[in-house]
């Protein structure tokens, strides 16, 4: 093993190694470049880390790639979605839209918990912010649930499994993420919301095909309750009426884009101006809920733009000490095939989503892989969408899975920790199922986007 390998696993190592004593993602980044552009400077003959400044002082390369980041118009969509995301969790849709499902489907068996899923796909496609929808889900569903004496582990693992929908369905803030990393036309903003619209409807089907069929084999998993509202027209009047602005919403934000109307940027601003409107419209939009609206979008987006220049001060030494060679020698020097390759690197972005966050996995894997994929000829939209179902499923998985962490903050009392856990468990193998499914049938993926932009 050559000088430039050890420093190239010796880097990565000491980045694991600072977050498993928990430091900060963006420090921890930032600070293992700057120690690394050191040491790569003094022992590497050749070593060319595109610094941010030149060894005369003067502002250089990377300080443009820092305020590329900022200037980038499409990194502009992201605290737009993150914001109308966030306006419509106080405009009090979700609340009346779960109402007014539940009037129509409680009686059911299994209903509230297919309500809990019809008003997570919804939710997703309109915020696409997973914390804000996992709290609402588990705020608005579990007590109603444990009141209809569901089985606990299904009631709060549909909640929680639900709203990591969020993160998959368009409009995605890790979309446009991914979209940005990627760097190629083929694999555009537009294309990957069209793409991850058919696998983000198939999963929500799946939930509902499941809970169906589980509350059927196992009567007292999801009991029908024994007294509910009588199903009439005002009922059903009610939910036409609760339906309407959310889907007024997507279509207004997804379909901008999808004809060439809007660009993604303008799209979300749309998007933000709509949630502005639906919360006006419902009484609940006064100062102090604006004002925490703006500081929430303010500090995740400052949260995501600190880990994105982390990790691009990261990449560049990376780069400057070949490890981009590194890593393109050690997927191609696999002894599979392109199938093995691929499923190789889902595997290993399956395990590192246990310890690691989906923001460390796009901005620094995904840029190192998606090279080596693209030049075995694989399609980039399909490859995009199996990685961001991949990435799906770290939000369940313990022990850095962030939506068990934000159902628990919401879970009554007799809801423990184990309940979770084994709540999650049959939705984790439904997405690896879905997963699968996109893998071995590529249209599930890329017939839509080829439909409206073109394509073989």
């Amino acid at each position: 093993m050559g000088l430039e390998e050890t420093l190239v696993i010796t880097m990565f190592a000491s980045f694991m190694g600072l977050l498993l004593l928990g430091f900060p993602v963006a420090w921890a980044l930032a600070g293992v470049g700057l120690l690394f552009a050191v040491i790569g400077s003094v022992l590497v003959q050749y070593f060319d880390a595109d610094l941010w400044f030149t060894w005369a002082g003067t502002i250089g390369v990377l300080d443009a790639r820092i305020y590329g980041i900022v200037a980038n118009e499409l990194m502009v969509a992201l605290p737009l979605f993150i914001f109308m995301g966030i306006m419509l969790d106080r405009s009090g849709i979700a609340e009346k839209l779960m109402h007014s499902l539940v009037r129509v489907l409680g009686p059911l068996r299994g209903g509230y918990a297919i309500t809990v899923v019809v008003v997570g796909i919804l939710l997703a496609a309109s915020t696409g912010i997973v914390g804000a929808s996992v709290v609402l889900l588990g705020m608005l569903s579990l007590g109603p649930m444990m009141q209809a004496q569901y089985n606990k582990p299904l009631a709060v693992g549909t909640a929680c499994s639900v709203g990591t929908l969020g993160i998959l369905v368009p409009p995605s803030i890790m979309l446009v993420l991914m979209a940005d990393r990627l760097g190629t036309s083929e694999a555009s903003v537009g294309k990957l919301f069209m793409g991850a619209l058919i696998p983000g409807m198939m999963l929500g089907a799946m939930y509902i095909l499941y809970i169906v069929i589980a509350s059927w084999l196992k009567k007292d998993l999801a009991p029908a309750p024994k007294h509910h509202d009588r199903l009439d027209g005002r009922a059903v009047w009610d939910l036409f009426l609760s339906v309407v602005p959310p889907l007024a919403l997507i279509i207004a934000v997804l379909g901008s884009i999808f004809f060439g109307i809007a660009t993604t940027t303008e799209a979300s601003g749309v998007g933000a101006a709509g949630a502005l409107l639906m919360a006006l419209l419902s009484r609940r939009l006064n100062m102090t809920v604006l004002k925490d609206a703006l500081y929430q979008t303010s500090r995740t987006t400052a949260f995501i733009f600190g880990i994105f220049i982390g990790a691009t001060v990261f990449a560049a030494v990376l780069r400057g000490l070949g490890g981009d060679d590194v890593i393109r020698a050690a997927i191609t020097g696999l002894p599979f095939g392109t199938t093995g390759i691929l499923l190789t690197i889902l595997l290993v972005t399956f395990l590192l989503g246990f310890f690691l966050d989906w923001v460390e996995i796009t901005l620094i894997i995904l840029p190192l892989v998606a090279p080596v994929v693209f030049s075995l000829g694989v399609e980039p939209v399909w490859f995009a969408i199996l990685f961001a179902l991949c990435l799906q499923t770290s939000f369940l998985t313990p022990p850095v899975g962030f939506a068990l962490f934000y159902i628990k903050g919401v879970c009554p009392p007799e809801i423990t920790t184990r309940h979770i856990y084994l709540g999650v468990l049959p939705f984790i193998a439904l997405q690896l199922l879905g997963l699968a499914l996109v893998f071995w049938f590529e249209p599930l993926a890329t017939w839509l986007p080829n439909e409206i932009y073109g394509g073989p």
